[in-house]
């Protein structure tokens, strides 16, 4: 495995490499989730690459940026470990050149949910999203759909900006009690931790309830916000059920087909999950 954190010596490690060409795109603090993207690009490629970079025009809050988790040998042993063929590492500088004053303006797509919760923050990760798929030049990126609506938002971006790049989801990888596997559960303590699986359950009762029939969404919410509300360390953000493809806002689900998400903060932390019902 090769590690490269310059443009240049990324460039200069891939100018031979066998194509296509697969790429995850992360920001460390890697776990099960991670590891199941790069084996699928491993699948689907003749040669992977993993990026490492936190990402500091996604974070609103300075704190939030600081306190996120990092480890860049432990992530480098994972990536040789799931098969990974070189590891961009960039510095802040490399990917956002001195003088950097250009930013990818994302739209509707973008407003609802995680977007109104954390304004800019989809401009971040479009624009980050769109340097790394010019740097790797990949066939194909995977993607975790724990983030949903991210996923819809880079679909969106490398369409418009046709970029050759096709956007992979993968599905979520869970640990045992239901918690979605996320590098934010780590600053989870003890006691956070055992709370967090009730933003799983909560999704799981309001896809019961579409599963048995209720068209009315206000019933669904209704469902997971009373099973979140059994969980006194969670602070719930917001629940929605919403029309998979626009993220709008549903009064009626119709064809028993949904997405259900929700954000909740467990011990500061901000946590995020997401169920999709019926043919979505």
């Amino acid at each position: 495995m090769q590690v490269v954190r310059t443009r240049a010596e990324l460039r200069a490690a891939l100018a031979a490499a066998p194509r296509p060409v697969g790429f995850v795109p992360t920001m460390g603090w890697l776990h099960a989730g991670h590891v199941s993207l790069v084996e699928r690009a491993g699948v689907d490629s003749s040669t992977v690459v993993v990026s490492i970079f936190v990402n500091p025009r996604q974070f609103g809050e300075t704190s939030d940026f600081e306190q996120y988790p990092r480890n860049e040998a432990r992530d480098l042993a994972v990536c040789e470990r799931a098969g990974a063929d070189v590891v961009f590492a960039p510095s802040v500088d490399e990917v956002y050149v001195p003088g950097f004053d250009t930013r990818v303006s994302t739209g509707a797509i973008a407003g609802p949910l995680e977007g109104a919760a954390r304004p800019g923050h989809f401009d971040g990760v479009a624009t980050v999203v769109a340097i790394l798929f010019s740097l790797v030049g990949a066939e194909r990126a995977y993607f975790g759909v724990k983030d949903y609506q991210q996923v819809q938002v880079i679909r969106r971006m490398a369409l418009d900006l046709a970029l050759p790049t096709e956007v992979v989801p993968c599905e979520t990888v869970r640990e045992p009690d239901g918690l979605a596997m996320s590098s934010r559960n780590a600053r989870l303590t003890p006691t956070g931790r055992a709370a967090a699986p009730v933003l799983h359950r909560a999704l799981r009762a309001g896809a019961d309830r579409v599963r048995e029939g209720i068209r009315d969404a206000a019933v669904v919410r209704d469902a997971m916000q009373a099973v979140l509300g059994t969980e006194p360390a969670a602070t719930v953000d917001y629940v929605s059920v919403a029309d998979p493809d626009t993220l709008r806002e549903l009064d009626a689900v119709v064809d028993r087909r949904a997405l259900l998400s929700l954000a909740a903060r467990i011990d500061g932390v901000r946590l995020i999950d997401n169920e999709r019902v019926g043919r979505t």
